[in-house]
């Protein structure tokens, strides 16, 4: 598992929410539920983040990510979408996969190399096509963390 963030099993899902207020919701609830977080804490963070600018990535990929109090170190989720929804990324493209990220609040260049870890995992076209590719929780835990501990060796 990538050293720079902590990713658990049930933190990877696919769902089908119907437009970008709902993801950051799928998002904060999922944040809440596994890590033991404050959902409407998660909640305004990645929208206090997202109203600075769209995190939509590109290619399909939606990087929604804030910092908080609460954390030791960054965690991460992965909600892959049954159907793709507009994100307003900088290419239009509708987004498939949303993988959020959370750091401590004072963790600045922490919380740079996390989301640097991820954005150079999703611009792999292998990688991408994996996760794309993915029909199941199991499949798309293991493409991804098997990427992360290979980048990290």
């Amino acid at each position: 598992m990538n050293v720079i963030f902590k990713l658990l099993p049930e933190a990877v899902w696919i769902d089908s929410p119907a437009d970008k207020p709902a993801i950051l919701g799928a998002l904060a609830t999922r944040f809440a539920k596994v890590y033991s977080l404050d959902r409407d804490q998660v909640l305004e963070g990645l929208e206090e983040r997202e109203a600075l600018g769209s995190t939509g990535f590109g290619r399909g990929v939606a990087l929604p990510h804030a910092r908080l109090d609460g954390l030791n170190r960054p965690v991460a989720a992965l909600l892959k979408l049954g159907k793709p929804v507009d994100f307003g990324a900088a290419d239009r493209m509708p987004v498939d996969l949303a993988i959020g990220l959370l750091s401590p609040i004072n963790a600045g260049a922490t919380h740079l190399h996390a989301l640097a870890a991820l954005s150079r995992l999703v611009r792999d076209e292998d990688m991408h096509r994996a996760l794309v590719e993915a029909t199941d929780t199991e499949t798309l835990y293991a493409v991804l963390t098997n990427a992360s501990d290979r980048d990290a060796a």
